[in-house]
């Protein structure tokens, strides 16, 4: 359920101060997209920017699953310089992802450009199936919907793996 539904009578406005509060508590915050019809639920992080990072986006992938992903590659993040496109890594208790620049993120994270502007920066963790296909592979089984992905992938000579 969102926060909206959740809190009768509460405008765009108390949404954007109960978000606020989150980033200025944790460092960012998680806005996650429910399903709608074909279109499958995605989420990406609010307040990276603010440490000079590019925001998380997850696409494919249930709510909750894709907040704890987000919320465990944020908090790692905020102490690194960010992984480069074409990155593969198997996420701690998560799933094998390829990073994506994200290639227009301001039509995408509504909020984060609420917030810091459509200047933002955004990479997308693509992630694997169960028996390590792509989405970009004709054997890919994701969620119903699919999973999208918001920017072109990078060339093999660029792609390299970290265990």
């Amino acid at each position: 359920m969102c926060w909206i539904c959740d809190h009768p009578g509460a405008t765009d406005g108390d949404y954007y101060e109960h978000l606020r509060g989150l980033i200025d508590r944790f460092g960012w915050a998680v806005q996650g997209v429910e399903r709608e019809g074909l279109h499958p639920p995605w989420a990406y992080t609010v307040g990276l920017t603010r440490y000079r990072k590019p925001e998380l986006v997850v696409t494919g992938m249930g709510l909750t699953r894709a907040t704890g992903v987000l919320n465990g590659v944020a908090a790692h993040l905020v102490h690194v310089d960010p992984p480069e496109p074409g990155t593969q890594v198997v996420l701690t208790d998560g799933p094998l992802v390829e990073i994506v620049r994200v290639t227009v993120p301001w039509a995408h994270l509504k909020l984060a450009v609420e917030f810091y502007g459509r200047r933002i920066r955004a990479l997308q963790l693509a992630h694997a199936d169960k028996r390590g296909r792509w989405p970009w592979d004709s054997q890919y089984q994701g969620v119903r919907g699919g999973q999208p992905i918001l920017g072109a992938r990078e060339p093999p000579e660029h792609r390299k793996r970290i265990s």
